[in-house]
């Protein structure tokens, strides 16, 4: 998707912690990615754009209740999941219980970046939520964590009618850090995916 005058820009400020534990004390799975079938079909969408059929460690911010992290607990040798709100964390620690080498935490991002590499970064239905300032400092720091080869996966909803600051124009924002490749590129009614890679 190509900017042009007159886009959506991102919020001056991130949409607060506030809001989002709002949504989980109404409502347990508050976009109802459980039963809907366009979660469930852009998790398998995300599943099947991976490149490895294995990874070594990986990380998913953002991990509401769980559900894409169940998914990608079986393809990794170790997986941090986070998200800030303490109810999904609890749900999200549920879901993966049978998992041992899966640990999900309370994080506050772009603050509680986590130290180490990764081989697999998975983002979802997280970046337009951020400022533009918050924005680049979450995408430098995961641009710093991920290991030579490693995979950035990002997939957000979009919103065909251009009006608003969706996952096309985050996803702009993604495709124009420098060094990264991208080897994947779904986009559709309803979502946008991409895969990118550090260029050697």
């Amino acid at each position: 998707m190509t900017r042009v005058q007159g886009d959506p820009s991102p919020p001056d400020r991130s949409v607060s912690l506030d809001h989002f534990i709002g949504m989980y004390e109404a409502k347990a799975d508050p976009w109802d990615n459980a039963t809907k079938w366009s979660d469930q079909r852009k998790y398998a969408v995300t599943m099947a754009s991976l490149l490895r059929s294995h990874y070594g460690r990986a990380y998913e911010p953002g991990c509401a209740v769980g559900h894409l992290t169940r998914l990608l607990a079986p393809r990794c040798d170790e997986l941090l999941a986070v998200d800030a709100v303490p109810d999904a964390v609890r749900q999200a620690s549920a879901a993966v219980s049978e998992f041992p080498h899966v640990t999900v935490a309370r994080a506050i991002l772009p603050a509680d970046l986590p130290d180490g590499t990764f081989d697999l970064i998975v983002i979802g239905d997280l970046l337009y939520y951020l400022s533009g300032d918050d924005l680049d400092e979450l995408l430098a720091g995961l641009l710093a964590r991920l290991a030579p080869d490693g995979e950035l996966v990002a997939v957000h909803y979009r919103d065909r009618s251009g009006a608003v600051w969706d996952g096309a124009h985050v996803h702009d924002a993604l495709a124009a850090l420098r060094g990264l490749e991208r080897l994947v590129h779904h986009d559709d009614e309803w979502f946008v995916l991409d895969v990118l890679k550090l260029r050697r």
